[in-house]
C-alpha cells in the first residue's frame, strides 16, 4: 500500500469517525477539513433539490462565513456532474472539481473540491470522499430535518408530505438492472406513487393512482404502498399483491378507487410478469425506439372495488432482450394539456424520452428531462399528478 494510500485511508476513517458523533450542521465542516487533510483548500457540499432543478449548498458559508449561491442542474459544470455522474473540473484558476454524491445509483448531489492536485491518484482520492459524503448525509436525513429542509423550495402540502414519507430512493439498481421513477407536481402530489425494490435476482416495480386529488387520495395510494410491500415482504406473488390491496382498500377507504401496474423482472432471464388493473399498459422501448403494442394486454377493473378477492388473477408474461426498457406511467402523463387544450400524448412521451437517451445519458438524467419537459408543456401549472418509472435490464454490466 503506497503513502497516498495510507493518507486517504486515514482521512477517511477519521471523518467516519468524528461524524457519528457530529449531526448534519457539522458535516459541511468535516467534510471541508477532510478534503483538506487529501490536500484540497476547501469543499462544499450541493444537494439536489426535489424537482432536480438546481444544487442547493448544504448550510451556506457554514463554518467560514462564506456565502454560497445555488448552482443550476442546466448549464454548468456542477450540473453536468449531476446530470451525467460524471467528475468534472473547471479551467480556471484555482482548480475546481465537482465530483457526483451518489448513493448506490442514486444521484444526491455534488461535492465541490477547490484546490489540490488534478493528478489521478487526487481525483480517485477526492472521488472515494465523494462516495463516503454521499453515505453520510442519506444516513443523516433519516433522523433530521435539516438535510430534507436543503432540498426543498416551497412547502409541501400534507398529502405530498404523506406520499414522499412513504416513497422509496428515485433510482435503484444493480449490475443487471436499473430502476428510476420521477413524479410531479412534486409539492402537491395526490394520488400518485411508486414503488421499487430488487431482491433475490428480481425487481420489483409498482405504480398506482388513486382517485382524487387530496389527503385521502394520498392515503389510498399509502395503504396500497403498504400493502403491496407486506405481502412481497411475506413472500406473496402478484395476484396476491392485488388480492391485498383491493381487500384493504374497499375495507378501509371504500370510497376510493385506484389503479395499478405490479410488475416483477427477473434479472437472470429477463422474463417479465405483471398485473393490469384498470392502468394504461406499460411501453417497451427497444434499440432507442417504443415496441408498438408490446405490453398492450386486457386491463382488469380497478382496486378498491372488492372484485379482486376472489378468484384467479390474470397475470401477463413477457420474455426482454437485454437493454429493453420498460416504462410505466400514470395517465396525468399523456393526458397533460397544454394552454391551448393540445395533449402531450403517448407519442410525444416515447420521442421525449428516445431523445435523451439516444443522447447516452442514463435513465434518471432522460427521466429528469421528460418530466421536465412535461411540466413544460402545463405551462408549470399540472392539473393531475404525473408519475413515470423506467426499468432497464441491462444483464451483467460491469
Amino acid at each position: 500500500m503506497g503513502r497516498d494510500e495510507v493518507v486517504l485511508g486515514g482521512v477517511l476513517a477519521r471523518l467516519l469517525a468524528r461524524s457519528r458523533a457530529h449531526g448534519p450542521a457539522e458535516l459541511p465542516g468535516l467534510v471541508r477539513e477532510a478534503a483538506r487533510g487529501l490536500g484540497a483548500d476547501g469543499a462544499r457540499i450541493f444537494l439536489a433539490d426535489v424537482q432536480q432543478r438546481h444544487l442547493v449548498p448544504l448550510l451556506p458559508g457554514a463554518g467560514d462565513g462564506e456565502p454560497e449561491d445555488e448552482v443550476d442542474v442546466e448549464g454548468t459544470l456542477g450540473g453536468r456532474a449531476y446530470r451525467l455522474q460524471r467528475t468534472q473540473f473547471s479551467t480556471g484558476s484555482p482548480a475546481v472539481g465537482w465530483y457526483p454524491l451518489v448513493d448506490g445509483v442514486e444521484r444526491i448531489g455534488v461535492l465541490r473540491i477547490e484546490g489540490g492536485a488534478r493528478s489521478a491518484d487526487a481525483t480517485a482520492g477526492f472521488e472515494a470522499l465523494a462516495a463516503l459524503v454521499a453515505l453520510l448525509a442519506v444516513s443523516k436525513s433519516a433522523y433530521s430535518d435539516i438535510i430534507v429542509e436543503v432540498g426543498r423550495r416551497h412547502r409541501m402540502s400534507l398529502q405530498a408530505e404523506l406520499l414522499w414519507a412513504f416513497l422509496p430512493p428515485r433510482t435503484i439498481g444493480t449490475r443487471d438492472v436499473t430502476s428510476s421513477a420521477v413524479l410531479e407536481p412534486a409539492y402537491d402530489v395526490g394520488g400518485d406513487a411508486f414503488d421499487h425494490s430488487v431482491a433475490r435476482g428480481h425487481l420489483h416495480v409498482a405504480v398506482f393512482d388513486a382517485m382524487g386529488h387530496d389527503l385521502a387520495s394520498g392515503g389510498a395510494s399509502s395503504v396500497a404502498l403498504a400493502a403491496c410491500r407486506s405481502t412481497r415482504r411475506a413472500g406473496g406473488g402478484l395476484a396476491d399483491i392485488v388480492h391485498a390491496i383491493d381487500r384493504t382498500l374497499a375495507r378501509w377507504i371504500p370510497d376510493r378507487l385506484l389503479t395499478a401496474v405490479v410488475a416483477d423482472l427477473d434479472t437472470a432471464t429477463g422474463e417479465l410478469t405483471w398485473v393490469n388493473c384498470g392502468h394504461p399498459a406499460p411501453l417497451l422501448v427497444r434499440d432507442r425506439r417504443i415496441v408498438p403494442d408490446a405490453l398492450v394486454r386486457t386491463a382488469e377493473l380497478p382496486l378498491g372495488l372488492g372484485f379482486h378477492e376472489s378468484g384467479p388473477q390474470p397475470v401477463h408474461h413477457a420474455r426482454l432482450q437485454p437493454g429493453d426498457r420498460v416504462l410505466v406511467h400514470t395517465d396525468g402523463v399523456t393526458e397533460a394539456r397544454s394552454a391551448s387544450g393540445e395533449l402531450f400524448g403517448e407519442r410525444r412521451l416515447a420521442d421525449t424520452l428516445v431523445q435523451h437517451m439516444a443522447g447516452g445519458e442514463p435513465a434518471p438524467e432522460a427521466l429528469r428531462q421528460l418530466i421536465h419537459a412535461l411540466v413544460t408543456h402545463q405551462d408549470h401549472e399540472l392539473r393531475d399528478d404525473a408519475t413515470i418509472l423506467l426499468a432497464e435490464w441491462h444483464p451483467h454490466r460491469a
